[in-house]
């Protein structure tokens, strides 16, 4: 039976690990930046599905495979760092293009577009599909970073004692950092309705799009680049 102290040391590194700014914390705040609550909810429960499944993975030892096996880790992360980089490219290249429509006096039909169909971005106020859309997103996005894996399987065995049912402790060891995850992605919804009024302006959105579309090719690049 896992401890009271393991389980709180666990939560500690998990808590850190998720205050720490990067990609899912620039993906739910974009998505709710824009007044899109629950296409927002859905990329937070889509990524702790992520994380649920590489908890379950790595407490069945199935995930010690893709770090044991080069060549698996290695396609995982190629295929990561592309889907990276393209979704990063799908936010950031429509909103340089309306600033240089802005630049060269046609911002008025190019941002009619880009609010009508959001550009390269399918992310619609209150569309049908939003919710399952911002789960797909979150899903997906957590799912092929191989650096989840890695971590799980490094740090998961660690709080889980001898002797103890694997499957069980490691899914209440996921269930922890879901929990967190999600207080958290709470915290950041809120503080981007509460600044929704200014970030839906055109040029706080260009300039939320950069951002958010730089980091996470960035990412993606990263992830390429890693060993």
């Amino acid at each position: 039976m896992i401890t009271l102290s393991a389980l709180g040391s666990f939560a500690l590194i998990v808590g850190l690990l998720t205050l720490t700014p990067g990609l899912d914390t620039a993906l739910i705040l974009r998505t709710a930046a824009f007044g899109h609550r629950r296409r927002a909810w859905g990329v937070v429960l889509g990524i702790q599905t992520g994380t649920l499944v590489w908890g379950v993975l790595s407490s069945l030892g199935i995930t010690a495979l893709l770090t044991a096996s080069h060549l698996a880790y290695t396609i995982l992360r190629w295929v990561g760092a592309a889907y990276l980089v393209w979704m990063g490219g799908r936010i950031l290249i429509p909103a340089l293009r309306r600033r240089a429509g802005a630049e060269s006096g046609t911002a008025g039909p190019t941002r009619n577009a880009d609010e009508a169909g959001d550009a390269g971005d399918t992310d619609a106020p209150d569309a049908t599909g939003g919710f399952r859309a911002g789960w797909r997103r979150g899903t997906v996005t957590n799912l092929l970073n191989p650096k989840m894996g890695a971590f799980y399987v490094a740090v998961l065995p660690q709080f889980i004692p001898a002797g103890a049912p694997h499957v069980a402790t490691g899914t209440l060891l996921a269930g922890v950092h879901i929990v967190l995850a999600s207080l958290w992605a709470a915290v950041l919804i809120a503080f981007a309705r509460a600044l929704r009024t200014t970030l839906r302006k055109p040029s706080a959105r260009r300039v939320l799009d950069r951002i958010t579309g730089t980091v996470i090719a960035a990412f993606g690049v990263r992830l390429a680049l890693g060993d």
